[in-house]
Parts: C-alpha cells; structure tokens; sequence
C-alpha cells in the first residue's frame, strides 16, 4: 500500500503513540524495523502516519516495547482499525484540512471542555452568529465559501445532540457573551440557544464575569478532547498561524493545570445558567 500523502491529525497520532512508546523501550527505528523484517523508512512512514498498520503489528509492537498497559494498547488498536469516512470527509479538499480535523477529533473524543474568551463556543454557535463571524474576520470570501464555512461548523454540533451526546462543558467569558458580532436580535437569540442546551441537558456552561478579580487568562482559549485513556488526550489552541494539536505530555500537564485554573474562576453551572437567563433579558 502505497504511503498516504495527506494523512489525518489521528493517523499522525496513532504513529506518534507508536514512536513515544519505541523511545521508552530504548530501541532505535533500524533495530525495531529488523524484528519486523521491515525497512527504517518503512517504519518511520508508519511512526508518521503516512502509512497504515494493523491491529496484530501494533500487539506485536506493544510486546516488544514490554508495554504492559492493555487499557493504551486496546485504544491505539481501536484507532488503526477506524477506518470509516465520517461527515467530515466531505469538506476535505473544499475546506482548510484543520475544519475536518478537528471534526473528526471531536467526534472521537470521551468528553470535551473548553475555555473561550472572545467569542460564543464554535459548538454553540446559531448560523447566524456563525456567519457573522465568518464575513467579519473575512470580507474577501464569496457567500458560497461562507455557506461552507457555516455548514460545516452547525454540523459539528452532531456531537452535542441526539441519545447520547458527548458530554461538553464550555467555561465562557462573559464578554464573549455579551459582544455582538451581528444585532440586538442575533444575540439573543444566541443566548437563547445555549439556555435552551443547559435545560436540555446537552451541555455545561460556566461563565466567568468581568469583575471576577484575580483573573488574568484573557489568552486562555483553549479545548480539551478526552481520549479512551489520559495518554491519548488532545488539547487544542488556537495560534497566530491556525488550530494547533498538541499532545507532548508536558505542555498538556501545564494546560490542564490552567484549565483548573480558569476553571476555579467561573461561576458554577447554575448560577452561569442565572447569569446568562439576565444578560438575555437585558437585549
């Protein structure tokens, strides 16, 4: 099979796990590809990505790093092993290749949490303030290339609806709530529709009020995705060139502390549901 030459943000992580746990075995790419009977490029396709390996290499693998931990081998088995096409699927080649990634690693995800200081959650937003948004950060765009846009964030809210949601918690600013990117009519609206999630269940919402004192994490916008297992959590920031997947154990130990953090600032779940209920009643 010949090398992917567009492999996703999750074959790239299925080959990271698979590199980290070679590393912790002490053992070089050349001496692993020998007791393969494989090649040193065929292995670092594999470690990149770029190309597939099977559930049985992947055990293999596991017995010969003397990784006893089932729990992390079961799940790197379970991501060689989906390979179905999601909805996402279709936007590739239309949209940025970050819009299906991040699609596809939420759909994934145990459970999901994330802190946004400018703007309402990407998942909670109406098509309205979506597309305000959208024309705002991007005048140049024709209206099809909005429509995409817009189609494509409302139906990354597959993951909140239905029998059985992934569970969500979005910790906001209460500015993100209170600008509006389009009209009075718009925002409320947009407030509305976050109450309607809380009292469907769908999701928790925390609000962190502007006169929370001690509280200096403007920049900490950031989305947390939970993995089968805490080794293959993923978290997401949104830097000066795009979406950044970060996953190297240090950055997320330091992220998750500020999470906590940010997190210790903002109101509990029903008084960030009383919260929002005044600022609607406000428009």
């Amino acid at each position: 099979m010949p090398p992917r030459s567009h492999p996703t943000v999750r074959q790239v992580r299925l080959g990271a796990e698979l590199r980290k746990l070679r590393e912790a075995a002490g053992l070089k790419a050349r001496d692993v590809a020998a007791f393969l009977t494989s090649t040193s490029a065929q292995m670092s396709h594999v470690e990149a990505g770029v190309a597939a390996v099977s559930a049985q290499r992947i055990r293999s693998l596991a017995a010969h790093y003397a990784c006893a931990d089932e729990a992390l081998i079961d799940a790197l088995v379970a991501m060689a092993a989906d390979r179905a096409r999601g909805w996402w699927d279709e936007y590739r080649g239309v949209l940025p290749r970050v819009y299906s990634d991040v699609a596809e690693a939420e759909h994934h995800a145990a459970f999901m949490r994330d802190v946004v200081i400018n703007y309402v959650p990407g998942l909670l937003q109406t098509p309205d303030y979506a597309r305000a948004l959208f024309r705002y950060m991007n005048p140049e765009f024709p209206e099809n290339e909005v429509d995409l846009r817009v189609g494509h964030r409302m139906k990354r809210r597959v993951v909140i609806k239905g029998d059985n949601p992934t569970p969500y918690t979005s910790i906001v600013h209460e500015m993100a709530l209170r600008i509006r990117v389009s009209d009075r009519h718009v925002s409320r609206a947009q407030l509305q529709q976050i109450l309607d999630h809380i009292e469907q269940g769908r999701v928790t919402v925390r609000v962190i009020p502007t006169d929370q004192d001690g509280f200096a994490g403007a920049g900490a916008s950031m989305m947390y995705l939970g993995g089968p297992v805490p080794q293959l959590d993923t978290w997401l920031r949104d830097g000066p060139t795009g979406v950044v997947f970060i996953d190297a154990d240090a950055q997320m130990k330091r992220l998750r502390a500020l999470f906590h953090k940010v997190e210790a600032a903002s109101l509990n779940p029903t008084a960030s549901r009383d919260f929002i209920h005044r600022l609607a009643k406000e428009l």
